[in-house]
């Protein structure tokens, strides 16, 4: 008699890192020179993936492969079996020869879930065209309106083990972090304490949406039970030690302390980041956010308590007292949308650290021209931020250490341009300390904002290209100060965006940018979690070839990107 099988818990595999699949369909007429030769190519292209291709805690992202080559339905049987039971999620096919798209690629990706990551990527070759084979499996998937993406490069037309060429192989990694974050959040939860985030539309739980679109849960809790485990003191006091302890020696007199009451209340701050670290370990947990303002500390008619400034610098930065880690998204005021554009950034980047930032004071050309006459501060007239303006980006909170040196920076530089006043007692009367800093120029990125909408049910990316710039230290003292001088600054010039588009096309108050992130791999992104991208600068090209990412043929077959993803959103 059948029996039911009792399933154990030892050894189980993590269903939320991806696996990358990779294959090739073939021709079964051709020689068995070009079959091997088609095999080394699926076997290449893996390791190119498994060398570069990682989570953002440095971990590979597995990558398998299948020599089986596609050739009809038997095979492609063959090779969706393989791949289920090595939990593959992204399908990479790097075909050489022509094949008949139906009877092998079709049969194969019909075995998966429609929204499965697909790539096809292929050489340019005439001998037995792959290429032929990926515009007709291309058109053929895009017309029954399943996505996929094509990566039309290059690799010699002959030889036993033909090399993709550096681009072709950059576009495809591009395209891969993408799978790889649009599948690894797939499931996943973050933890928010507090309800909405005070009170801004722009920044709420869209619970149903969130989970529907992007597949994220969203775990929420009330501050009355982060409050009743700092009060009952639920973590581990010598560890508060060690972390104190650290803090004094990165921060040394630069952390500001007028008596045992403050220092107390910063350990407090601290003693908040290791509850809630192990809270969120305990729940898997990708991400975060603490809604702070204005029950936690600035409503006189309970009573306030510390910021929470350190905790959420500490966990959105690469590092903390127990040495290097995976920077964990943490959003400031709750800021929901916020924290699913930090989380998007750090996976597409493998673990570069998110900044979050005020959309605060935008200084046009003129505005900030005036100000250093005022100053007697000779302006050369060729500063990138004299000639474009730039935004001051100013939170009390979330802002990862990181951004206080240059990329690749040690511990002892970056904490080295970190200071920790005292939070203002006007807004905080809880106490406790902010983090500041002025970040460097010259760092490269993408600076963005997700943004839901109830009228299409979709989220938006407002985003572009961006850069850091540094000014005078005469007005960058006087920039700082016409804002919040304690809090983080880091300024901001856009790349397309002029600062009357910047100023009136913000989605929010809130705008977050992280580094080494290319646009064609956000792009990627965008159309795997089908996320409406929103580039209204009037000076951005539709296309620009090398950095974006080629539309879709899906997208041009109805109608253009937008439309097409508001169909797809709709059905």
């Amino acid at each position: 008699m059948p029996q039911a099988t009792r399933l154990g818990t030892d050894a189980l595999t993590d269903s939320s890192v991806p696996v990358i699949g990779v294959c090739a369909t073939c021709d079964p007429r051709i020689d068995d020179d070009s079959r091997t030769r088609a095999q080394n190519i699926i076997r290449m292209t893996a390791a190119v993936l498994a060398e570069r291709v990682q989570m953002p805690d440095g971990k590979a992202v597995p990558v398998v492969y299948s020599d089986v080559l596609i050739d009809g339905e038997p095979q492609a049987d063959i090779v969706a079996r393989q791949f289920k039971a090595a939990g593959v999620n992204i399908i990479v096919c790097v075909p050489d020869t022509w094949a008949f798209p139906q009877l092998s690629l079709i049969s194969l990706v019909q075995q998966f879930p429609d929204d499965t990551p697909l790539n096809l990527t292929c050489g340019n070759s005439g001998p037995k065209p792959g290429v032929v084979f990926v515009h007709a499996a291309s058109g053929a998937i895009s017309q029954y309106g399943r996505l996929v993406h094509i990566n039309v490069g290059s690799w010699p037309d002959t030889g036993m083990e033909p090399q993709m060429t550096d681009s072709t192989a950059d576009d495809l990694v591009d395209w891969a972090y993408a799978a790889v974050a649009r599948q690894a959040l797939k499931g996943r939860r973050v933890v928010i304490f507090g309800h909405d985030s005070m009170g801004m539309e722009t920044a709420l739980a869209h619970v149903i949406p969130t989970r529907k679109i992007l597949g994220l849960e969203i775990t929420r809790l009330d501050m009355k039970l982060l409050a009743d485990m700092l009060s009952k003191g639920a973590y581990d006091q010598a560890e508060l030690t060690e972390l104190r302890a650290w803090v004094d020696a990165s921060i040394g007199d630069r952390l500001e302390l007028r008596d045992e009451a403050d220092s107390a209340r910063f350990n407090q701050s601290l003693a908040m980041y290791l509850i809630i670290r192990d809270m969120m370990a305990d729940l898997n947990a990708v991400g975060g956010g603490f809604m702070s303002q204005l029950e936690w500390g600035s409503d006189h008619r309970g009573t306030p308590l510390p910021v929470a400034d350190a905790m959420e610098s500490l966990f959105n930065s690469t590092f903390d007292h127990n040495g290097a880690k995976a920077p964990l998204p943490y959003a400031t005021e709750a800021d929901v949308q916020g924290l699913l554009t930090m989380l998007a950034f750090t996976y597409l980047t493998g673990g570069a650290p998110p900044l979050f930032m005020d959309f605060r004071k935008v200084w046009e050309p003129w505005e900030i021209g005036r100000l250093a006459g005022e100053l007697g501060v000779e302006i050369a007239g060729d500063e990138l931020w004299a000639q474009r303006g730039f935004v001051d980006g100013d939170n009390s909170g979330s802002a990862s250490f990181d951004w206080a040196a240059a990329p690749g920076a040690s511990v002892e530089e970056i904490m080295g341009g970190v200071s920790m006043p005292l939070a203002d007692e006007f807004y905080f009367p809880g106490g406790g300390n902010s983090v500041t800093f002025v970040t460097p120029g010259g760092i490269e990125g993408i600076a963005g904002r997700m943004a839901y909408s109830a009228l299409s049910n979709t989220f938006s990316m407002i985003w572009d290209e961006a850069v850091t710039v540094d000014l005078p230290a005469a007005l960058s003292e006087a920039v700082c100060n016409a804002s919040t001088p304690t809090w983080p600054h880091t300024f901001v010039t856009p790349k397309y965006a002029t600062m009357a588009e910047y100023k009136q096309f913000a989605p929010a108050n809130h705008f977050h940018m992280t580094w080494g992130l290319p646009p064609a791999r956000l792009e990627y992104w965008l159309d795997l979690a089908n996320v409406l991208s929103a580039t209204p600068w009037e000076a951005r090209p539709g296309f620009i070839e090398g950095v974006d990412r080629p539309m879709p043929l899906l997208y041009v077959l109805n109608g253009g990107e937008t439309q097409t993803k508001l169909l797809l959103a709709g059905r």
